[in-house]
């Protein structure tokens, strides 16, 4: 059974199938181990029902998701220690990807495959602005293979399945499609944004975190990170998981560009009290003291009242980065997520005092306050 669902996953990737959750809580490096265990899956049941297509991606990949169960998680409530619990896939031979929120604070962080399987794990690295963390593992089935990250774009519509642990309910599935990309959702302390993330209205609930958003070839299009209710999951892109996650098994870390700017996307109020022809952009409300833009960009000088808000006015209003167009806080976040590292240059065409004109600054790297 195990070499069949292999040969699925094989024959997908190669026909294309046509339709188709600050490094905290780090482990002791301990004995390599892993316990053999039994599932249900292995059972053989008469009459099953033919399934359809997402059958077939479930069957090819299922091997290579794992429930993720967390030791001496403390309640900063009650002092007393508990556990948590989430999903996470095989990335390559002997790492697994997960969220940071999944093992942030856990003491020990053990792991459990479809075929039963349990297995130790070390954690590798974790990376507070993208949700993600790495873990080696002592154990991986035979059956297992790593996930591949899809190197296309989602786009909207493109159907999706999201695979997991909800609720502690080992290998669930659910079926959705993309329903929004190069999102920016607001992280926990709201300090900060998670760069381009997918939206999608497969069901997402507490476990799934940390598994696999895949299409229907079994890529893997984004980390599952979060249900917002309402329909509404989101996900880490491939396309940011792709860089930060090697970085995280070199170095157990990553570290993202940082401008240093308070922003507004621009709005037709923002625009008609900036006197700017067009509602695009991104508003410099204000700059952060000793940031990259300190003494280059000029945040707002003041507020006008709109409707009984705030508006600021006077400021540098950004319209591209390097060439490439900025029309809102998501694609600034996404551009430099993607396209930008600490340490690099970048010009910026703005707009300022009435004029359009290029400013240079040098990116900073991220960190955690």
């Amino acid at each position: 059974m195990n070499d069949a669902r292999v040969h699925r996953r094989r024959l997908l990737a190669v026909s294309g199938a046509g339709l188709l959750s600050a490094v905290a809580g780090c482990s002791a490096p301990r004995e390599s181990s892993s316990i053999e265990g039994g599932s249900t899956r292995e059972i053989d049941r008469d009459n099953l029902a033919d399934g359809s297509t997402f059958t077939d991606v479930y069957d090819s990949i299922i091997d290579s998701v794992t429930q993720v169960r967390v030791f001496g998680i403390s309640n900063p409530l009650t002092d007393a220690e508990g556990r948590g619990q989430g999903s996470g896939f095989l990335y390559d031979e002997n790492h697994i990807v997960t969220n940071d929120h999944v093992v942030a604070g856990g003491e020990e962080v053990d792991l459990q495959y479809i075929n039963g399987d349990w297995t130790g794990t070390r954690l590798v690295g974790t990376d507070h602005f993208s949700d993600l963390a790495v873990l080696e593992v002592d154990h991986v089935p035979d059956a297992a293979t790593p996930l591949s990250l899809s190197n296309e774009r989602p786009v909207v519509g493109q159907e999706v399945l999201a695979i997991g642990n909800p609720y502690g309910l080992e290998g669930s599935m659910s079926q959705g499609i993309v329903s929004g990309i190069e999102r920016s959702v607001n992280a926990p302390d709201r300090r900060f944004s998670f760069p381009d993330v997918v939206q999608t209205d497969a069901a997402v609930n507490p476990g799934n975190s940390g598994g696999p958003l895949v299409d229907l070839d079994g890529n893997v299009i984004g980390v599952v990170h979060a249900g917002g209710g309402n329909n509404i999951g989101f996900a880490i892109s491939a396309a940011l998981a792709d860089r930060v996650i090697p970085g995280l098994i070199a170095d157990g870390e990553y570290k993202h560009s940082y401008l240093g700017i308070g922003l507004l996307s621009v709005d037709r109020i923002v625009a008609e009290e900036n006197d700017l022809e067009a509602a695009t952009g991104i508003a410099v409300t204000d700059i952060v003291s000793g940031g990259p833009a300190d003494g280059v960009l000029q945040g707002a000088t003041g507020t006008v009242e709109r409707r009984g808000e705030p508006i600021p006015v006077g400021g540098d209003v950004i319209f591209e980065i390097d060439g490439e167009p900025i029309p809102d806080r998501h694609a600034l976040a996404t551009h430099l997520a993607l396209e930008t590292s600490p340490g690099e240059t970048i010009d910026i065409r703005l707009w300022r005092d009435g004029t359009e004109t290029t400013e240079s600054l040098t990116l900073d790297a991220r960190t955690v306050n």
